[in-house]
């Protein structure tokens, strides 16, 4: 959209507010709302604020940083009431001297995205998001079940399936295509699928329908989480992600080899430069402590590092569908991740393998859950991390994350998480105190 229409929108709407967002390196949304006469100045020359009350971003001796929008993300937030009518911006940012923010999660991706176009290639995204509704009463959350529903089930059982429908136009509002919204396995658990795009549209969208689901379920007396395991004994929630690498004018898809009708070589080497790397990619794909109650055997989360064509107990997924759609998903990542970031490490992994001719081992036709250790050495699969300690240990011993995060992040992002791991460490819990209060 240019300027000039966007002007154009903000008088016919009587927009009175401008939010400018952006994200920290944990992959929270933040906000800075203008009022709508600032918005020129806003677009021209940026909006100044305080980096070092962000954490993880900068000290306060460098604090002043500035909010540039991103005019291609231009949206009216659709919940927003007639004479308050607000719009939001994502937006980059910048430091003083002009310069990007190198610890910006969208400059990360950008950066990827530049060496992508460099090799002639265009990365496409296509995440899966799945979340919790549970209770609010009093304001706070409430870890109860709100249904006993489970995978593609409707009312009366699914009780929030008039909020997914919500959701659905409200982001149709915003510009995000959605192609399906529906129950998921879990009781009280739902997913929203959005049509794939440019992986940097893509991230852009995650956080933008993490917002709407949270802001709805606020709207409508509940809570959204997009916490990985808030249950004990059913599925956690994931963020499949679907990735495929198309040409410079968007008429190839890369991965598909026409001559074959099959997947192309630089398919086969994008697959394995992430199985090269998916032990250290971990960290930022699944960042928290609770990440690793979802990643384990018996839930349908993959623990082994393997690839397949069609089978869903595979780390790396191939869809049967060819052409065009040819693509693989990856199916460890969670709704905790920032996705800039994760999206990120996939690619950069993915391009080095097609660099290198990385060749991955033979895909697995077999059912991954149920492999015995001795199969699994035959078919040299390795696991993921178990822990998130494990996780940070694989990051920090690999260079290509160390060189996609950029110092600033891979060092800001290790010292959070390795203090988040000790504060749980010597957390004492009720599952501790039941077991062992009688010793």
């Amino acid at each position: 959209m240019k300027k000039s229409t966007i002007f154009e929108v903000v008088k016919k709407e009587n927009i009175r507010f401008i939010r400018l967002q952006f994200s920290d390196i944990n992959g929270q949304l933040k906000n800075v709302e203008i009022p709508v006469n600032d918005l020129e100045r806003a677009l021209e020359k940026g909006i100044m604020f305080d980096g070092s009350s962000i954490e993880g971003f900068v000290r306060i001796d460098e604090s002043d940083m500035y909010l540039k929008p991103d005019v291609s993300t231009f949206a009216i937030l659709p919940w927003t009431l007639e004479g308050k009518k607000s719009a939001r911006f994502i937006c980059d940012i910048f430091k003083a001297n002009g310069e990007p923010f190198e610890g910006d999660p969208r400059y990360r991706l950008k950066l990827v995205m530049d060496k992508a176009k460099s090799m002639g290639y265009v990365p496409h995204a296509g995440p899966e998001v799945e979340f919790f509704l549970i209770p609010r009463r009093n304001g706070k959350p409430v870890f109860e079940f709100l249904d006993e529903g489970g995978y593609f089930d409707l009312l009366p059982v699914d009780v929030a399936e008039n909020l997914r429908s919500e959701v659905a136009v409200m982001l149709e509002e915003m510009g995000i295509d959605v192609e399906a919204t529906h129950h998921e396995v879990a009781p009280s658990q739902h997913e929203v699928d959005f049509r794939y795009s440019n992986a940097l549209s893509s991230a852009d969208a995650v956080q933008t329908v993490k917002l709407v689901i949270k802001t709805l379920a606020v709207k409508n007396e509940l809570h959204a989480t997009f916490m990985p395991k808030p249950f004990y004994g059913v599925n956690g929630s994931g963020m499949h992600v679907h990735l495929s690498l198309f040409s410079e004018d968007l008429k190839k898809n890369v991965f598909y080899d026409e001559s074959t009708g099959d997947i192309s070589n630089e398919m086969r080497y994008f697959i394995g430069g992430i199985i090269k790397h998916a032990k250290s990619i971990t960290a930022i794909t699944n960042p928290t402590v609770n990440s690793y109650k979802r990643l384990v055997p018996g839930y349908e989360a993959p623990v082994n590092i393997a690839w397949s064509l069609g089978n869903r107990s595979a780390l790396i997924r191939v869809p049967n569908a060819r052409g065009m759609a040819t693509r693989l998903e990856y199916r460890s990542p969670d709704p905790s991740c920032n996705p800039y970031l994760a999206f990120s490490v996939l690619i950069a992994a993915g391009l080095e393998g097609i660099e290198n001719k990385i060749t991955p081992p033979e895909p697995v036709d077999k059912n991954v859950y149920r492999l015995n250790k001795k199969e699994r050495e035959f078919f040299d699969i390795k696991t993921l991390p178990k822990s998130l300690e494990r996780a940070i240990y694989e990051a920090e011993n690999d260079p290509l994350i160390k060189d996609v995060l950029g110092e600033h992040v891979f060092n800001k992002f290790i010292k959070m998480k390795q203090k988040e791991f000790e504060e749980f460490s010597i957390y004492v819990t009720d599952w501790e105190r039941a077991k062992y209060e009688n010793l």
